[in-house]
């Protein structure tokens, strides 16, 4: 009942209320009102330019520069509209405009790619303008699906729906009954430890050596196995997790750190820490003005708002690698993500599977309900 009341006073705020709780970086404000207003807008250039589709131009990406843009002026642009013109109107305005700065970007790197560079950039869709090489292309995916993965496996469907048939990733998502955030993670770790290598050992350089590797994704229940045999990936089903995680959930709330306990925080690169969790880390822990990444202090700070939530596992991977080497300290993770950045649980969590094995590595209760 709380809620709801909250988000009906949320939408009754006047537009000098919004603009001075997006300065506070209160986070309802911020996922319901910035966010909202950016998903209509996305909603209305994604219909002219089909930016969903183009690398560097998905939602987040854009919305994401759009607030940092803001926030860095203290949301001055905002006041500095047009008399009679609403803050929401004027916000859609703002967003073209660094959507148009994006797309003069875009419009400049495009330029004739080899297939491997295609591969490489790994797009959530193939363009691939050669007829001859697109029958070829769509047969050699059709054969993955049906000798390395299995015809009726889920990474298979995933893989003839948006590669061979053209669905989009939210329709792929409606049918199978996941996150449209699964789907695109999914998607692209296939790409890159599936269909990439494949292309490469079998149709770009045919002569070449694959290393054998080994991915585990526990969404979707395989295991994976790449090696340089006829058919270089085979599937088995994982062990089942039995190991008790309890005592290693993040507090909700933390005001004190024991000496070998560090703060992870959710930050962004220009290390503007100036809500939620950042603000918390630089007012008590240490964290750094002009640090969006690693460790400061008593804290960690792993950025979260440069675009996608592919763009943050990089930065998930390195703070696990360097909680492994600091085995002596305890690495107390926040729902990173999950506040002024705009996504979920769900979102994040799987980011972290690496850490699921780390034993110096706390999590929130959120992310092990998404793990485990």
């Amino acid at each position: 009942m709380a809620k709801e009341q909250n988000k009906k006073t949320t939408v009754g705020l006047s537009d000098e209320e919004i603009i001075e709780g997006l300065r506070n970086r209160d986070p309802q404000i911020t996922r319901d009102y910035f966010y909202g207003v950016c998903r209509i807008a996305y909603h209305i250039y994604n219909k002219h330019y089909g930016l969903e589709w183009k690398m560097g131009l998905d939602f987040y990406s854009i919305a994401h520069e759009y607030y940092l843009s803001l926030d860095k002026h203290n949301f001055r642009q905002l006041e500095d509209r047009k008399p009679g013109m609403t803050l929401k109107t004027w916000m859609i305005n703002g967003f073209r405009f660094v959507l148009l700065d994006r797309l003069k970007d875009y419009n400049k790197e495009q330029c004739l790619q080899s297939f491997e560079e295609r591969m490489e950039k790994a797009s959530l869709r193939f363009d691939v303008p050669d007829n001859n090489f697109s029958e070829d292309f769509r047969n050699t995916v059709s054969e993955i699906c049906s000798d390395v993965l299995g015809r009726d496996h889920r990474s298979s469907i995933i893989l003839q729906m948006m590669l061979i048939e053209g669905f989009k990733g939210k329709e792929v998502a409606a049918q199978l009954g996941i996150t449209p955030s699964a789907v695109t993670q999914k998607y692209h770790r296939l790409m890159e430890e599936v269909v990439i290598p494949y292309f490469k050992h079998y149709y770009v350089a045919p002569t070449c050596e694959v290393k054998s590797e080994i991915m585990y994704d526990k969404e979707f229940d395989t295991k994976m196995s790449v090696s340089a045999s006829p058919l270089p990936f085979s599937i088995q089903i994982p062990p089942t997790m039995e190991k008790d995680y309890s005592n290693r959930i993040t507090p909700e709330y933390i005001t004190s750190l024991k000496p070998n306990e560090i703060f992870v925080f959710g930050s962004n690169l220009a290390g503007m820490h100036g809500g939620g969790a950042a603000r918390t880390a630089r007012l008590y822990f240490g964290a750094v003005l002009g640090n969006g990444d690693g460790p400061q202090g008593q804290s960690y700070a792993i950025p979260t708002m440069q675009g996608g939530v592919e763009t943050i596992q990089p930065y998930v991977d390195k703070f696990v690698s360097y909680a492994k080497a600091h085995p002596e300290q305890t690495f107390l993770v926040t729902p990173i993500g999950c506040g002024i950045a705009g996504f979920t649980p769900d979102d994040i969590a799987p980011l972290f599977e690496k850490a699921v094995d780390v034993e110096n590595i706390h999590l929130p209760q959120s992310f092990w309900e998404e793990l485990v």
